[in-house]
């Protein structure tokens, strides 16, 4: 629920502070006072368009600020660590945003920057606004769906979840087949163009790591005369006359020649010895290499000749000789897909047609839920317009299909198949006796529409995990009767569920729990909003003011008076509406 809401520089408003309560909050107030403002401000702060038009003249900025008290197992706290945002531990949250004159948006939750897209995340799961037009959505038939699912529940959304599986994979299959099976033309070129470039590579006959070692050959051929000095000195260093070899050799053999009187000795003549016979093997190894010099020009050349093919191959077809042979393997692939081209056409057809009669069976299973579903919550809506005045309407919903010869077969006929199933959803009802049903968006008056909206509302508030509910001026197009109705519905709602609405009838405001009332001061400088919460003597008033207009006169005065005190006894019997 909404705890508190603070507002600066919002468009007429400059700073006001509201203490919401629990149970049903009345804001009343003159046309144009502002009261559509307070609900634009809690629409910005969960995620809404907002622009530098709506701060007020002459300030740097607007600032929207909200508390909100959140139950511990509300799925926004798992939601939040997602966000990378800590989980209040008292469940309170803060959601704030700025709107600079220049329009730019400065959004936080409990003091930490988020982006407003985040907002946008986390505001739906704490408010459900209900605009001034809000019951228009009845007039879209898309939206039907999207009730009816809601109202049938867990069940049915796992039905949707395993639909929609067998949905995108039936979708993939049938894209690449038709894909696969156009375009002959296309094809052929695409053939041919691969079957170049494989035979290409493969008379290039690459080996892996070919041109590390290419390289290497060169480099060793084009410093020949460096390596054949460098090691022809190493080995004269060793061999020649008076070398290196020939001292060690000295030394050994004086060696030799007194350890006969120190036995100690023995060590160092074998270390000694082993030295020797290692530089021994060292001056083999040298002259071995040096004599295996080749200074054959040609094979230089051949190796220039064969770096410059593989080079002209990376840059085609990948950046080492590994990657060209990965593409090779890829487009050998490709090609025998192409070449064996009708084998794969029927193979994909025959995907296709086995994902299609899958998804006929969880669409036919999924339509099924939803006609169950349908015709408990026709009852459950019947009931609900009952309470608000609407005795003899008859209320249902229709499940359908449409006919397509490009999608599914479902009991021997072609039906458009998409991803929410293969049902179009409407609802339909005859608001008078001997009427037949007809779709709601065709006959429904606008008074009709605000009620089977409300009756809906009530029906899946529960439903959802939304703390508090706003409703602009939810009784248009009502008087009378239905308005005491439409209130005695939004108190049931109530009883479980923050409400907020915006009236001008006071069958709805002598209802309130807490009653606010919006008023706009203008003088020579600047025009002010503001906002007061009524005490019982304030709301006698504006009660009177609402029932008598202009002129508050005594009467208009007890008469108010007396609607409290019905209204208050009215409340005492009103339960929270059922959802069974």
């Amino acid at each position: 629920m909404i705890v508190e809401l603070t507002i600066k520089n919002l468009a007429v408003i400059k700073h006001v502070t509201i203490p919401f309560q629990t149970g049903l909050n009345i804001l009343t107030g003159e046309t144009g006072a502002g009261k559509s403002i307070l609900i634009d401000a809690i629409g910005f702060l969960l995620g809404g368009r907002g622009s530098a038009d709506y701060v007020r003249y002459g300030e740097k900025k607007a600032e929207i600020e909200a508390l909100f008290e959140v139950e511990q197992d509300h799925p926004l706290f798992e939601l939040l660590p997602q966000l990378g945002i800590e989980p209040p531990d008292d469940g309170m949250l803060i959601l704030k945003r700025d709107i600079t004159a220049q329009g730019k948006s400065i959004c936080r939750i409990n003091g930490q920057l988020v982006t407003l897209a985040t907002l946008k995340e986390v505001g739906p799961w704490l408010v459900n606004i209900h605009g001034q037009h809000e019951h228009q959505s009845l007039m879209d038939a898309d939206r039907h769906l999207n009730w009816l699912d809601a109202f049938a529940g867990e069940e049915l959304r796992s039905s949707k979840e395993e639909y929609g599986q067998v949905y995108r994979d039936y979708r993939t299959a049938r894209s690449e087949y038709i894909k696969f099976a156009k375009n002959e033309q296309h094809l052929a070129q695409r053939q041919d163009m691969l079957a170049f470039q494989l035979q290409e590579i493969t008379e290039a006959n690459l080996q892996p790591l070919e041109d590390e070692e290419m390289m290497k050959g060169k480099i060793r051929l084009v410093n020949g005369e460096k390596l054949y000095k460098g090691i022809d000195d190493a080995y004269s260093s060793l061999t020649g006359e008076h070398a290196s070899l020939d001292w060690v050799g000295l030394a050994l053999s004086n060696l030799e020649s007194i350890t006969a009187y120190d036995e100690s000795l023995n060590e160092i003549q074998v270390q000694l010895e082993a030295a020797f016979f290692q530089l021994e093997e060292v001056a083999r190894s040298l002259r071995s290499y040096r004599d295996s010099l080749d200074f054959d020009p040609f094979r230089l050349q051949e190796i220039e000749d064969r770096l410059g093919e593989i080079q002209r191959l990376k840059r085609k077809y990948g950046k080492s000789v590994e990657e060209i042979l990965e593409y090779a393997a890829s487009i050998e692939d490709e090609l025998d897909s192409i070449v064996n081209r009708e084998e794969r056409l029927v193979a994909l057809k025959g995907r296709v047609k086995d994902l299609a009669q899958d998804l006929a069976i969880e669409a036919v299973e999924l339509s099924t839920q939803r006609q169950i579903a349908a015709a408990h919550l026709s009852l459950k809506i019947e009931e609900q317009l009952k309470d608000l005045h609407m005795e003899k309407a008859k209320f249902s919903i229709e499940v359908r299909y449409q006919d397509d010869q490009q999608g599914i077969e479902v009991n021997g006929s072609k039906v458009r198949v998409k991803e929410t199933g293969i049902d179009e959803v409407e609802f339909m009802i005859s608001p008078n006796p001997g009427e037949p049903l007809r779709p709601v968006a065709k006959i429904a008056s606008g008074g009709e529409l605000s009620r089977i909206m409300l009756g809906m509302k009530a029906i899946l508030a529960d439903l959802e995990p939304i703390g508090a509910l706003i409703f602009d001026e939810v009784d248009t197009g009502v008087s009378g009767r239905a308005a005491q109705a439409i209130a005695e519905k939004l108190v049931a709602v109530s009883r479980n569920k923050q409400v907020l609405c915006i009236t001008h009838l006071p069958q709805m405001a002598c209802m309130a729990d807490a009653h606010f009332y919006i008023s706009k001061t203008a003088s020579d400088t600047e025009t002010m909003t503001r906002v007061e919460y009524l005490t019982e003597a304030e709301r006698v008033n504006e009660l009177a003011r609402l029932l008598g207009g202009v002129e508050v006169t005594e009467t208009t005065r007890n008469h108010a008076r007396e609607m409290l005190k019905l209204a208050e006894q009215s409340k005492e019997n009103i339960q929270e509406p059922s959802h069974n």
